[in-house]
């Protein structure tokens, strides 16, 4: 069985940002998968996808800073600046880390580790709503 929706994430401040819960709620159908694949794109070029700490919110500070300190806004060699200073960096930042996941499913849940969640990456610092395009594929029980 092949399934594929646009989930909806709503508008969050720059930051690394947990949205396990936000895919799971907006696909509650993945219960009825006994074996299957969850994949997901987010559909812009200025934010990403990553997996990652799931219950300590300092590992998602420090990703931030990290990458702000990796990738420095206002780098004198960056031509595309017509956007603002952190459009640039939010690309090389999307680029790097990626924009899409693929996660196994068993007996309805994504099989995902422990301490593992889904972060979405906002590197702008005025974004707006992101969308993600899920296909789900597998056995229905």
């Amino acid at each position: 069985m092949w399934q594929q929706q646009t989930i909806h994430l709503s508008a969050k401040k720059r930051g690394f940002h947990l949205i396990t819960d936000e895919i799971e709620q907006q696909l509650p159908q993945i219960r009825n998968y006994s074996v299957g694949l969850l994949h997901i794109i987010l559909q812009h070029t200025s934010a990403s996808l990553s997996l990652n700490e799931n219950a300590d919110t300092t590992v998602r500070l420090d990703m931030e800073s990290h990458f702000n300190r990796y990738v420095p806004e206002n780098a004198p060699y960056y031509q595309h600046i017509y956007e603002g200073s952190d459009d640039m960096p939010a690309h090389i930042k999307s680029a790097l880390l990626g924009v899409s996941l693929t996660i196994p499913i068993r007996n309805g849940r994504l099989q995902l580790g422990t301490w593992q969640g889904i972060y979405l990456g906002e590197h702008r610092n005025s974004a707006g709503k992101r969308c993600v395009f899920a296909t789900l594929q597998g056995e229905i029980t």
